[in-house]
């Protein structure tokens, strides 16, 4: 127990002093600006949903037609972690989060919503036909209903009602880094591997309009009512119409404690590039993490008003694609944890 204890003192010293070494100094080269229109998303689901952006985004649309148009093909597939073919919650309901930002501060977020195939869409409706910026639960299928959003069954799908026959096995809940990978689900025991996803977009468009959207399941067998970043305005993602924006992926009780996307914005208002600030927001949360760092992954993506990205992650694993032409590329992020 004493040496335990020791490893633990010093592994967390370790993660705290590489968290607090001037950034500065370590910081990556930002990547050259890539112009626009642009479009980043995150991980390998996040190929599919740049085509669907890009056929706004090329033809010299609006960026925020972009972003919800994107990310409503992963909604639209079959997916553990996204759209209502996701695993569900320990109840055995599928819920799911979404939110929607665009380039004049307006931004809208739905969140624990049941039997709605597309919650982005439902997210810009709040934003633009409400006074409000975020409804939950009953009320926000309510409201989608009376917007005209048809109600789906309330049952899982076959992928779905498999894993969670096998997750009622043991019940057990343990998040895995770097799930999002392959967007399937698990081979072995439920509740390990694949069991969270989320897709985050950003895009700028030939105008120079800035907007953002983030959509998910949320993480698969979890607490009834659980929430993550994701439909959380400054967590799980923000746009500052004169600066840039930025989304996280990850676990997202990590990038709340820490208004993750905020940050990253802020840091870019105070003069870092993309780049570095991901860097700095991602070394924020090994600071607060300790040894437990490299027990969870988070990764963030940022874009700015010139058309120069970021992206950078916790740990090994996370990639993000990336679309300047209608041909998306996935590319590695830089990460801290060595």
């Amino acid at each position: 127990m004493s040496s335990r204890r020791k490893f633990l003192h010093s592994s967390a010293a370790g993660l705290a002093g590489l968290a607090t070494a001037p950034l500065a100094a370590a910081a990556l080269p930002g990547p050259p600006a890539v112009g626009k229109p642009l479009v980043i998303s995150t991980w390998d689901a996040g190929l599919n949903a740049n085509r669907g952006a890009w056929k706004i985004l090329g033809a010299g649309g609006y960026a925020l037609d972009a972003v919800e148009a994107g990310v409503m093909v992963t909604e639209a597939e079959q997916s553990c972690c996204v759209g209502l073919g996701a695993n569900p919650d320990r109840e055995g309901i599928v819920t799911l989060d979404a939110c929607i930002m665009d380039d004049k501060y307006g931004c809208g977020s739905v969140a624990a919503l049941e039997r709605i195939k597309h919650p982005i869409s439902v997210a810009r409706r709040v934003m633009e036909r409400t006074p409000h910026v975020m409804l939950v639960g009953p009320g926000a299928q309510q409201f989608a209903v009376a917007q005209g959003f048809p109600l789906e069954a309330q049952k899982l799908s076959p992928d779905a009602e498999k894993a969670y026959r096998e997750w009622l096995k043991t019940s057990q809940y343990k998040p895995i880094i770097n799930v999002e990978n392959s967007g399937t689900r698990p081979t072995g025991p439920a509740g390990g591997a694949n069991n969270h996803d989320t897709i985050a977009m950003l895009a700028l468009d030939a105008q120079g309009r800035l907007s953002g959207s983030c959509t998910t399941s949320g993480m698969g067998f979890k607490m009834r009512g659980r929430l993550g970043d994701s439909p959380i305005i400054g967590a799980g993602l923000f746009v500052d119409p004169e600066v840039g924006a930025a989304a996280a992926t990850g676990q997202g009780e990590d990038v709340i404690r820490m208004a993750g996307s905020h940050t990253v914005v802020e840091l870019m208002r105070q003069g870092r590039s993309p780049q570095a600030a991901c860097q700095e927001a991602v070394a924020r949360v090994a600071k607060i993490k300790g040894a437990q760092a490299r027990d969870i992954q988070v990764a963030f993506i940022a874009v700015n008003r010139q058309g120069q990205i970021g992206a950078y992650a916790l740990q090994k694993g996370f990639s993000y694609s990336l679309s300047t032409t209608d041909t998306p590329r996935l590319v590695n992020s830089e990460y801290f944890l060595k």
